[in-house]
């Protein structure tokens, strides 16, 4: 290879490096606040006992649905559950989304849930009458779900997917910085592999 065949060579590469700091920057700025979240909300998950317990009383609400929506719940068929969740919704303000519904012996049996609560509400088809219970979720619940992507709804679980797509770009192109700092790469390597013997090693050793 001639000197300007290497001089190209190492400033193409010089190039790719500066590119892959600059992208580095770019998803560190996007990711890290999405990062923070998700670590501190998984070690307070794995230490519930350092949140204080607020959890609320259940309230209770009685409501009454007019005689058309129930002659329409009637003959929904399969989709009498839905249409009275949304009756119950428009009268109250249900926590939670609504999830299930079992209609039976003249009774239907609701359930919503969310990440800042669930409801749960008994509807009678011949009178109307709704007795509604609505629990408001505390905080150690709430982190749970938006850390699980639990009752959070497809907009969440998007983020969730874009944070993790996001972190896994920005663990491949560290790598890939870590490893371009040539008196440094077998450090690098052996701290890798080190990482990795020691992730593998507790799974066999200490999880259940």
């Amino acid at each position: 290879m001639s000197d300007a065949e290497a001089k190209s060579t190492l400033n193409g590469r010089g190039a790719f490096y500066r590119f892959c700091r600059m992208i580095h920057g770019y998803l560190s700025a996007v990711a890290f606040l999405a990062l923070l979240f998700f670590a501190a909300t998984g070690v307070l998950l794995n230490h519930p006992e350092w949140m204080p317990d607020h959890r609320s009383a259940p309230q209770a609400q009685e409501l009454t649905l007019d005689a058309p929506t129930l002659a329409r719940a009637r003959q929904a068929g399969d989709g009498a559950g839905a249409m009275l969740a949304a009756a119950v919704a428009a009268l109250a303000p249900v926590r939670g989304a609504f999830t299930t519904a079992d209609v039976m012996d003249g009774e239907a049996l609701l359930r919503f849930e969310g990440a800042r609560g669930n409801s749960n509400a008994t509807v009678d088809l011949n009178t109307g009458r709704v007795e509604l219970d609505i629990e408001q979720a505390d905080a150690l619940s709430m982190l749970n779900d938006l850390h699980r992507g639990k009752n959070v709804g497809a907009v969440w679980r998007l983020v969730i997917d874009i944070v993790g797509a996001v972190t896994i770009a920005l663990s491949l192109v560290g790598f890939v910085i870590f490893f371009s700092l040539r008196f440094r790469l077998t450090m690098s390597l052996v701290l890798v592999g080190v990482g990795l013997a020691a992730m593998i090693a507790i799974f066999v050793v200490f999880v259940p």
